[in-house]
């Protein structure tokens, strides 16, 4: 064929993003990994039959094999680059995608860091996979998915010095620059950036994966992560990271966009702190959204965007004010019992110094536990947030007013409902005691901030009781499908 035919059906391609023959470099930098036909330039360790190209793809299917890139595009050595991949998983699937790895007979590589690729992948046994598709794998965990399976989602991976970006469907859900020195589990040699090849996963037999349109941009070696970029790491950030590496599913379940924090704000601050988000509005009597239409525009506000969606249902109306199926569409519902109408017919907000009146503060504390109660027996929520709040005018004497008693009613009853039990950052609340005997009784926990402007923080009172209390992952809520 001529040059000048050749070229232009190189941009053709690369303008319909076919696949181009295996190590053309296309006019955009660009060059193909895999020819959509053969694993050429491909080389397959531990179980060859678990790795097949059908129907253009490359497709894992079987016991554990991992598929590493040895062809001629670098020599097959990579240090900054752009990676793009489509994938597409069936349900139940893990798998994932290496980078700066190297070929090994068998076991999972042990250079380099992996792009997790998991939607749906069920329990196995005791161990649950939080980690989800787009996650740099314990460094920059998600939990939860914004590909689906049975459907081609899009794969992006920019590394440019000590920098990681990650992009699933064009939407950015990690951004992560690693430290001079990284923080790392005791025992753990990595993962560090270096350089190296691309490797793909089969992860087991009930994981079946498929890729396609792999392609490869080198960009060039000299670039260096500018002074405000880099990470600064300090107690929060070494808590962090740790929690992300040991599985434990750190998520702010209890954001709100006001105070002029925005949708992008939000997820951007989410990227940089390595906290996955829950996104949620304020439903009811006197608040944002009161109807149902007020729901829909906000769940389609939401639409592909890596951040769970949860109702906060407010004052004790909330229940009559919309459907089920709407209420259906958030991933969790939480409220608190800091809106009610008293004995006298008045209606109450705690927070408001105004309108709390406190007569019998022994009194007032039973009347109060019971509408706790009230709210955790009979309304439909998954999370009792802004626990042994108490006004201002009593606050200080909570040690007193929180009784053994007391306490020991609202988690039974928290039990009794399968209703998780908010830490909340914001008002420190509840206290270790609360949370020990909770955590003993069977309770699940969430966490989250409540903020009232800008500032989310890093759940700063949240990481300092899961360390007092020894929470683990098994003692975390987790949304499941309403």
């Amino acid at each position: 064929m001529r040059a000048a035919a050749w070229s232009t059906v190189i941009v053709l391609a690369a303008g319909l993003q076919l696949a181009l023959p295996a190590g053309i470099l296309a006019a955009d930098g660009w060059t193909a990994l895999f020819d959509g036909k053969t694993l050429a330039g491909w080389k397959v360790a531990e179980n060859p039959d678990s790795i097949r190209v059908r129907d253009g793809a490359i497709v894992c299917d079987g016991p554990r094999a991992h598929v590493f890139y040895t062809g001629d595009v670098q020599k097959a050595d990579f240090t900054n680059f752009e990676l793009k991949a489509q994938v597409m998983t069936r349900p139940g699937a893990n798998s994932g995608i290496y980078f700066h790895t190297a070929y090994r007979e068998s076991g999972y590589p042990t250079n380099g860091y992996e792009v997790q690729i998991n939607n749906s992948q069920p329990r196995r046994g005791s161990y649950y996979e939080f980690r989800k598709t787009g996650s740099l794998y314990g460094v920059r965990n998600l939990y939860k998915s914004i590909a689906k399976d049975n459907e081609w989602f899009r794969l992006h991976v920019i590394v440019t010095g000590k920098r990681i970006r990650i992009s699933v469907n064009e939407t950015p859900v990690v951004d992560y620059t690693e430290p001079v020195r990284p923080v790392r589990s005791r025992g753990r040699r990595g993962p560090f950036l270096s350089h190296g090849t691309f490797a793909i996963e089969c992860h087991d037999p009930q994981s079946r994966v498929s890729f396609k349109s792999i392609q490869v941009k080198p960009l060039p070696d000299d670039v260096s992560v500018a002074a405000a970029e880099q990470s600064v790491v300090d107690r929060r950030y070494s808590e962090i990271m740790r929690l992300q590496m040991s599985n434990f599913p750190l998520v702010d379940y209890h954001v709100h966009l006001k105070g002029g924090l925005t949708l992008d704000e939000a997820l951007a601050n989410s990227r940089r702190v390595g906290i996955n988000y829950g996104i949620a509005p304020n439903c009811g009597l006197g608040f944002p959204i009161t109807a149902d239409a007020g729901i829909y525009k906000f769940l389609e506000s939401m639409k592909g965007r890596p951040a769970f969606v949860g109702m906060q249902a407010e004052g004790r109306e909330w229940v009559d004010m919309f459907s089920k199926e709407a209420i259906g569409q958030f991933d969790y519902v939480f409220t608190d019992a800091m809106t009610f109408t008293d004995s006298r017919g008045k209606r109450t907000r705690l927070w408001i110094r105004e309108e709390v009146e406190i007569d019998d503060e022994q009194a007032f504390m039973d009347m109060y536990v019971g509408k706790i109660l009230s709210v955790l027996n009979h309304e439909p929520i998954d999370i009792y947030v802004n626990p042994t709040f108490l006004p201002a005018v009593i606050a200080g004497k909570y040690d007193q007013l929180w009784t053994e008693e007391r306490m020991g009613k609202v988690i039974a009853a928290a039990v009794k409902n399968h209703v998780a039990i908010e830490i909340n950052a914001r008002y420190r609340l509840p206290s270790p005691k609360f949370i020990k005997r909770a955590k003993k009784a069977g309770v699940k926990f969430a966490l989250g901030t409540n903020n009232g402007g800008k500032n989310l923080g890093r759940l700063e009172y949240c990481l300092d009781m899961i360390r007092e209390c020894g929470l683990t992952s098994r003692d975390m809520f987790m949304p499941k499908r309403r």
